[in-house]
């Protein structure tokens, strides 16, 4: 459609209150992203519901039983900026039967109402994360929101039978301005198996045992490390059993203050050549590296989230962008490297972030498979390569209008073999990735287009005598785009415009995932507050899987659902078909 540009959902937030480069206008705090508020009357209308907020993905299919469901933690989060997480004590319910549960549910509900930005948040429980998310912008009539969550593989953690620390941190704010307090249940629910369930100690089972790689209480913020700069590396020493076969590591990545756009930041040519000294810059790649004992195992090339007041936020009322309330994890598998671990001694995992600007928040759990049946397994690194990374950039710079092209590639593989009771398992991982980022800057710095797309190839597969391992692979495909218009009317006011669309296509062994949104607004900012504006967004989801299908095609324009089309078709031809544009 010719209205529908693809561009970067960038400086959108940014664009609200200053002509992208203008040297005059440039923003002067590093949170610029929090500038801009609703002008929103104080509600007088107490018959008028709360709007409901959510995330488009597929249900959790749960077994047909009544879970038994215990509430964790109950708060309202106001003033907890810049204080530690807040903590309560977890044990299983000893109410409920101990084996045989196929399903274990976090469900997270929470309401608000008046005025506040968006915060992101995160759970623990004995220092292994289990979400992260972002609380949705409430408006003065009151909002709800809840995000369920599986976190099956985490059994072993929550079926332990002993009393451990549950801790939520969200940093907020309440005064005259943002008067918003998050008032917050959590709830955990155990689905009891209609079959016998194997819950660990086999193969193909959840981990036996998670080790957390998180920061050490007490802290005045989250358990996450923060990555502050591209030089920054956060480091931590650990120790394995020596019984492991298998172990994958589970991280988690969020971006935040001068990289919360980090794939709409131009290049650092640009901006010295512009002496744009307090704009973030870069450029637009960035990737997550992971290494062990000083050397690379693993990248990640992360998914382009947008919190729920990114670019126009009214695009995500009440439809949230993907990934918001439950932002994706990265495997990344250790197992290859056993052999070097299993020597009783202590070792260190790091993480760093390319090309990286304050700040990202990163920590990661190590899932452990052991052998009950053996007090040591042994193994070996047969095989490790490591592609250099490749980036090439295409810049061409007039004044505060230029076209700027970036391409990269990675590619990471490693074999290795462990000997336990269930015979030698020999595992090969590779990581193949490529990314492109075209960025264009028009009409003095106050026009820009944005298109970006990462294709990330994960494959892991295991041989072992007498057992028909299934190879895990995960093809994906992420795409970003944005145009975003910014003009200043005079008198302190401004207006924006942005088209956008982000999402991703994923086949994961007999499973794929097709999950797209598309969306158009603008957005008149006086005096710091947002004073009129529209938002649109339209978005289909599409699951073909082994044994479940689900389909959603879900429209919306500030508030107000358009309409809503749920079904389960298994057929591998969407109903209705979008394109993700050139």
């Amino acid at each position: 459609m010719a209205s529908f540009f693809f561009p970067l959902l960038f400086f959108l937030l940014q664009l609200f209150l200053y002509p992208l480069f203008s040297q005059a206008n440039l923003h002067q705090s590093k949170t610029f992203l929090k500038s801009t508020l609703f002008s929103q009357p104080s509600s007088t209308n107490d018959t008028i519901p709360p709007t409901l907020f959510f995330e488009v993905t597929k249900p959790i299919n749960v077994p047909n039983t009544k879970p038994c469901s215990i509430t964790v933690l109950q708060h309202d989060f106001g003033y907890t900026y810049g204080k530690p997480p807040v903590f309560a004590n977890y044990a299983f319910p000893s109410n409920c039967p101990f084996q045989g549960f196929s399903k274990i549910v976090l469900e997270w509900n929470a309401t608000c109402e008046g005025r506040q930005f968006d915060r992101i948040f995160g759970v623990w429980l004995s220092g292994v994360e289990l979400l992260r998310s972002c609380t949705a912008e409430p408006k003065a009539t009151g909002i709800v929101w809840s995000v369920k969550k599986d976190v099956t593989q985490y059994s072993s953690l929550l079926l332990m039978n002993k009393t451990q620390t549950f801790a939520v941190y969200m940093g907020n704010l309440v005064d005259q301005t943002y008067t918003g307090v998050y008032h917050v249940n959590v709830s955990l629910h155990f689905y009891p198996a209609v079959e016998k369930v194997n819950l660990g100690s086999g193969i193909g089972s959840k981990a036996d045992l998670i080790i957390p790689f998180s920061k050490d209480l007490p802290l005045n913020d989250g358990l996450w490390y923060k990555i502050e700069n591209s030089t920054d590396i956060k480091v931590k020493e650990f120790e394995i059993p020596q019984n492991v076969y298998q172990a994958v590591l589970e991280v988690y990545v969020s971006f935040h203050e001068n990289d919360e756009f980090w794939y709409g930041n131009p290049p650092s040519e640009y901006i010295i050549a512009n002496n744009l000294t307090t704009l973030p810059g870069n450029g637009p790649f960035r990737e997550v590296l992971v290494t062990l004992d000083g050397e690379l195992v693993g990248a990640i090339w992360p998914f382009t989230v947008v919190y729920t007041g990114g670019i126009i936020p009214q695009l995500w009322r009440p439809i949230s962008a993907i990934g918001s309330f439950d932002l994706p994890t990265y495997d990344i598998e250790i197992t290859p490297f056993l052999g070097k671990l299993l020597d009783g001694k202590s070792h260190k995992l790091s993480f760093s972030v390319t090309n990286a600007l304050n700040v990202w928040y990163i920590d990661a759990n190590l899932h452990l498979w052991l052998d009950c049946k053996s007090s040591k397994t042994k193994g070996k690194l047969l095989h490790h390569s490591i592609a250099p990374l490749s980036v090439s950039s295409v810049i061409d710079v007039e004044g505060l209008n230029g076209t700027f092209v970036t391409k990269a590639t990675r590619s990471i593989s490693s074999t290795g073999w462990i000997k336990s009771s269930y015979g030698r398992i020999t595992t090969k991982s590779s990581q193949d990735l490529s990314y492109r980022n075209s960025m264009v800057m028009a009409k003095d710095g106050n026009l820009q287009i944005v298109n970006q797309k990462i294709h990330f190839d994960d494959r892991v597969h295991s041989k072992m005598p007498g057992f028909n391992l299934k190879p895990k692979k995960s093809l994906k495909r992420f795409v970003f785009n944005i145009y975003s218009d910014y003009i200043n009317q005079g008198n302190g006011t401004s207006l924006t415009v942005a088209n956008v669309s982000l999402g991703f296509n994923e086949k994961k062994f007999k499973d794929k995932v097709r999950n797209l949104q598309k969306g158009n607004g603008f957005m008149v900012v006086k005096d710091n507050l947002v004073v009129n504006g529209v938002g649109n967004t339209q978005q289909i989801y599409k699951y073909d899987g082994f044994k479940s299908c689900y389909y959603r095609n879900v429209s919306s324009s500030n508030y107000t659902i358009l309409y809503d089309e749920i079904g389960y078709p298994c057929s591998r031809r969407a109903k209705h078909h979008l394109d993700y544009g050139p």
